[in-house]
């Protein structure tokens, strides 16, 4: 089920939202840092599609780990990003660069991601924008 996985974050890196759905369960939890869970794909590629409008995001030192026979992976990597459009409640945009390290955790049934959770360091993303 890695190859899911794999999958799914290279068309991250190439921007298509298309392929990253495909990858998805009708029924997807996503699990957004310091946000609510969000159930199914549209929800997803609305979330997507207000990521592309503030962010542009690359990830790399990519890891990706895999149990539990293939229904759980998790992912380490780099998040180099560029803050585009400001975000609401979040400081104000004006092209600022960060470079962030995330993970990510997954269950998949059927060689479909079940649930998506991501995690980074807010804080430190602020005070690099803030600086930036």
């Amino acid at each position: 089920m890695s190859d899911t996985v794999k999958r799914y974050f290279a068309a991250f890196n190439a921007g298509d939202v298309d392929t990253m759905l495909d990858c998805l369960s009708d029924d997807v939890a996503h699990h957004v840092n310091e946000g609510q869970i969000r159930v199914g794909r549209e929800k997803f590629a609305d979330f997507c599609a207000h990521m592309n409008r503030c962010y542009k995001e690359e990830l790399t030192d990519m890891v990706v780990f895999e149990a539990g026979e293939g229904t759980r992976a998790a992912a380490e990597y780099i998040v180099n990003g560029t803050y585009l459009k400001t975000d609401a409640g979040l400081p104000e945009a004006n092209s600022q660069a960060y470079r962030l390290p995330a993970g990510s955790f997954f269950d998949l049934r059927d060689g479909k991601i079940t649930r998506v959770t991501t995690y980074y360091n807010l804080a430190d993303w602020v005070k690099q924008v803030s600086n930036g």
